[in-house]
């Protein structure tokens, strides 16, 4: 499965970003503040994170991000850590004078 096929909806009333894998249910709660976009919290289950979802998923909501012209805050450790690995590709997400 790559990012093309993992379907992400911005759930604004909840304020998470949602995809369903395999019928499992997987969410990244955020809060927006100004042009700012806090990543909080990922849910997912063992299962999807073992078969290796969680960068897909975190991968597929950047792009998103990115794409509406916000910047983020990623204040969840697994989106942290996926952000610091993939600095290069990601760093301009981040606002002016944060580095992760």
């Amino acid at each position: 499965m790559n990012n093309e096929d993992l379907k992400i909806t911005d759930n604004e009333f909840l304020r998470q970003y949602e995809t369903t894998i395999n019928e499992e249910l997987a969410t990244i709660e955020y809060s927006k503040q100004e042009r700012k976009i806090f990543l909080t919290k990922l849910h997912m289950s063992e299962d999807l994170r073992e078969r290796g979802y969680i960068e897909k998923f975190i991968e597929a909501v950047l792009e998103d991000i990115q794409e509406s012209n916000n910047r983020v805050m990623p204040t969840s450790p697994e989106i942290a850590r996926y952000m610091r690995k993939n600095k290069s590709k990601y760093k301009d997400l981040l606002p002016v004078g944060i580095n992760i």
